[in-house]
């Protein structure tokens, strides 16, 4: 049980910023939106990454691009 307290994950939310196109779910817009994650491990930060995450803004689901 100790073992969750060792390592940490933060998400922490940078822009926000109209994405062309809509929701294939309910036609609502789409909203991408970047995210910088920041692992720790025993406190210490390991790595950062930055994702671009998409989402829609009627039914608030994460949409996925497939290229």
């Amino acid at each position: 049980m100790w073992f969750i307290y060792i390592c940490d994950e933060e998400e922490k939310e940078l822009a926000r910023q109209k994405a062309p196109g809509s929701c294939p779910h309910c036609g609502g817009k789409v909203e991408a939106t970047d995210v910088e994650t920041q692992r720790r491990f025993c406190f210490l930060p390991l790595c950062f990454t930055i994702k671009r995450k998409f989402f829609c803004t009627l039914c608030a689901r994460r949409l996925e691009l497939f290229c």
